[in-house]
């Protein structure tokens, strides 16, 4: 409080406020406002306030609440294994990296090519008709799975993100790894204490809050997905595809219905900032508690 009430307190805030208010508060403003009009591409200038209709036109939608379970199946699933893989590999891979640093590059590779590119790539790679994989699966054991139909296409776009991000995971848990002071452990060792136990109860503990946020920073990313998985199966065959990004995506351009696709947005903002909202209070009260 003695803090904020300082002249220069306010001097250093000004510009960060200025710079939400200009590039978020307006856009947010906008958007509220034609989330509860009748607005098309004509009319953009001047939307007529109709209320709430497209709030419940959302919520009415059954494709809006497929297209949730996508999305939160989707992002739960993935950011899970992209976290599990990449800590695995951070532990393993760590006296092989103090060694020969120079391995870290090519194992950062998949982060340095755009989504769109991966999912156009493996779009060609599993193609049903001209793909090599099918090609091979095909000669070598005379069948090959549908990679992108309503039954696996779920399943095939989950590795494709966790293959292209896991690196991510793992980049952050190696720095927190090697953050760990190694006299730690030799402490531990001294008294006896295993691999396993050091693992359990020395390093996985202090990496707690790496993990956590690196959770949840996947779990963000892979619930708002767009690019790789519009470029691979698009929307899918009776929309078995469709995120949440997606279906605003396709209510807006290709329906042509700006109200309920920004009422969509509108709707999945309030649900993230409760659900962050849920999280910070949990932490604020541990905290308390500790």
């Amino acid at each position: 409080m003695e803090l904020a009430r300082r002249p220069e307190w306010k001097l250093l805030t000004t510009p960060l406020v200025g710079f939400l208010l200009l590039f978020l508060g307006f856009p947010a403003l906008v958007n509220l406002l034609y989330s509860v009009s009748t607005v098309t591409f004509e009319t953009l200038r001047s939307p007529t306030i109709s209320g709430f209709g497209n709030y419940f036109s959302v919520l009415v939608d059954p494709e809006f609440w497929q297209a949730s379970w996508f999305s939160l199946r989707f992002g739960v699933l993935t950011a899970v294994v992209e976290c599990l893989l990449g800590l695995t590999l951070a532990i393993f891979l760590s006296p092989l990296l103090e060694k020969r640093s120079g391995l870290m590059a090519p194992l950062m590779l998949p982060l340095m090519v755009a989504p769109a590119m991966v999912g156009l790539m493996y779009r060609l790679v599993l193609h049903e008709f001209v793909g090599p994989v099918p090609h091979y699966l095909y000669a070598w054991f005379g069948d090959s799975p549908a990679f992108l139909n309503v039954e696996n296409a779920f399943w095939t776009l989950s590795v494709v993100e966790t293959l292209q991000w896991t690196p991510f995971a793992f980049l952050l848990f190696y720095m927190a790894y090697q953050a760990i002071p190694g006299d730690v452990r030799e402490a531990a060792a001294i008294d006896g204490a295993s691999p396993w136990q050091i693992l359990t109860t020395i390093d996985l503990p202090l990496m707690r809050p790496t993990i956590v946020v690196a959770f949840f920073v996947r779990f963000i990313d892979g619930f708002r997905v767009f690019d790789n998985v519009y470029t691979l199966t698009g929307s899918g065959a009776g929309g078995s595809t469709t995120s949440l990004s997606i279906y605003i995506y396709q209510a807006f351009f290709k329906q042509g219905a700006i109200g309920k696709a920004v009422a969509a947005s509108v709707v999945l903002f309030v649900a993230s900032f409760a659900v962050l909202y849920a999280i910070n209070w949990l932490a604020g009260r541990k905290r308390s508690a500790a």
